[in-house]
């Protein structure tokens, strides 16, 4: 057995693709939970050990709700070229076409998109069998980040592509019918790596942290600490000139990877939130993630929310770390991205020294409190995706989706949350243990409409 940590314990691969049908319910599904939760995570092929974590090849898993009912798990091998041993360079350049699909899932456009941020996305069935290599019709001209988002207004879809080389960032609107109506490079931009961003109601908002190009890195993802590259933030107008006036403001050395959202405040401040790592705490990572001897217990440690209030009148950035809980994986109603939001919620991980536990975090932005729920021993919760309830009125009326894996049962279950009190309302038992994965959606039946007519999904 290998002594890479991503191949073990909850994150140790499944050997095949199964189907299973008619799972068992504990408490009453929502009748409004009519849709697939897709679940993405890196899965390597028995027999196979890649150099890192994020080398592993792609697998989706995915859930179908109907009406109070647990229909179908599944789970499928992305199968692009990666996943038959294909190089990604070759003597004309990279294939973008040879990806790991492995980092996220999302719905655009009737579309089911896997997605790794160095390589083009695959498109897959509501079955989850793989279609191929998606480019928005030749004119998607680089790689694409896993973190688009989707503006709740207008149903476009924000996204950039990232490389170690320039153009080192390029900026893409597509349209809510799929089509890239706008793409721009950006100026000023380095190797740093991106792996997410927001967007405002008025702004895009791009993170460059001190982790950047590294040709010295051979873990295969050539990238690494650099106290030499500057930590900025990129506030760009979402007008159609707006790459023209990008402005880049300085904040403390560390690194991001996810955002938990941003906007415009009632002084025009942009309010930016999301988990960051300083030197250390992204060394014990990246230590897990390439199976390096000195590492934390955990692929996520030392990683807490900070908040920078950029006012761009006056040119300057106030931060501060506002939690002292490690999290990761920052969700949220996605109705509010881009606007204020009261709530948000994360995944509680343990420390450095294995100190705290697994949880489900819900925080309220207006008074401070922190509710956690916890999962119990030797069981790892999903990324939680929120889906709001039929009828809601309030920000939180809704339900939290969680994958546990169970170490204890060798099993896993879709845990369904209240959001509101992170009450449990009902578990539905998958047929195997899901291994712990990266990111995923909630995908409505209406989303799918138009691919599910005259079948039956």
């Amino acid at each position: 057995m290998s002594n890479k940590p991503y191949l073990t314990g909850h994150y140790t691969p499944v050997a095949d693709e199964i189907t299973a049908t008619g799972l068992t319910v504990e408490g009453t599904l929502p009748p409004e939970l009519t849709g697939r939760l897709i679940r993405n995570s890196h899965n390597p092929k028995p027999g196979i050990t890649p150099t890192h974590w994020f080398k592993g090849s792609g697998m989706v898993h995915g859930i179908r709700l109907r009406e109070g009912r647990a229909e179908w798990y599944r789970n499928r091998w992305v199968h692009t070229p990666a996943l038959d041993g294909a190089p990604y360079m070759t003597e004309h350049g990279p294939d973008l076409t040879v990806s790991t699909a492995g980092t996220h899932v999302i719905e655009h456009a009737g579309r089911l998109l896997a997605l790794c941020e160095a390589n083009f996305p695959f498109e897959l069935t509501p079955d989850l069998e793989t279609v191929g290599a998606h480019d928005f019709n030749g004119r998607l001209r680089t790689a694409m980040t896993a973190h688009p988002k989707e503006d709740p207004v207008t149903g476009e879809l924000h996204f950039f592509g990232s490389s170690p080389f320039p153009p080192f960032l390029t900026y893409y609107v597509s349209d809510a019918k799929g089509e890239i109506v706008h793409s721009a490079e950006i100026p000023g931009a380095t190797a740093s790596l991106k792996h997410d961003f927001a967007i405002t109601r008025r702004h895009v908002v791009f993170i460059e942290g001190n982790v950047t190009f590294d040709p010295a890195e051979h873990s295969g993802i050539p990238y690494g600490w650099s106290d030499r590259q500057p930590a900025r933030i990129g506030v760009m107008p979402r007008t159609g000139n707006g790459a023209g006036h990008v402005r880049w403001f300085s904040i403390e050395p560390g690194n991001m990877l996810h955002v938990a959202n941003a906007y415009e405040d009632g002084q025009g401040r942009i309010v930016l939130e999301g988990p960051t790592v300083d030197r250390e705490g992204f060394q014990l990572s990246w230590n897990w993630w390439v199976g390096a001897p000195e590492r934390g217990t955990e692929p996520n440690t030392r990683s807490y929310t900070r908040r920078w209030v950029i006012d761009t009148a006056i040119g300057t950035v106030d931060e501060q770390i506002i939690d002292d809980l490690a999290v990761e994986f920052p969700t949220l109603n996605e109705d509010y991205l881009g606007t204020e939001n009261r709530y948000q919620y994360a995944v509680s991980f343990p420390d450095q020294e294995g100190f705290g536990g697994y949880g489900v975090v819900k925080y309220d932005r207006t008074t401070g409190a922190r509710r956690i729920h916890q999962v119990g021993d030797a069981r790892l919760p999903s990324e939680a995706v929120f889906v709001s309830a039929a009828g809601a009125t309030n920000e939180d009326d809704g339900y939290l989706l969680t994958v546990v894996s169970d170490l204890k049962q060798d099993a896993s279950q879709l845990l369904v949350l209240d959001a509101s009190g992170l009450d449990r309302i009902a578990t539905v038992h998958l047929p195997r243990r899901v291994t712990a994965g990266i990111h995923g959606s909630w995908i409505p039946d209406s989303a799918l409409d138009s691919v599910l007519d005259n079948s039956e999904g």
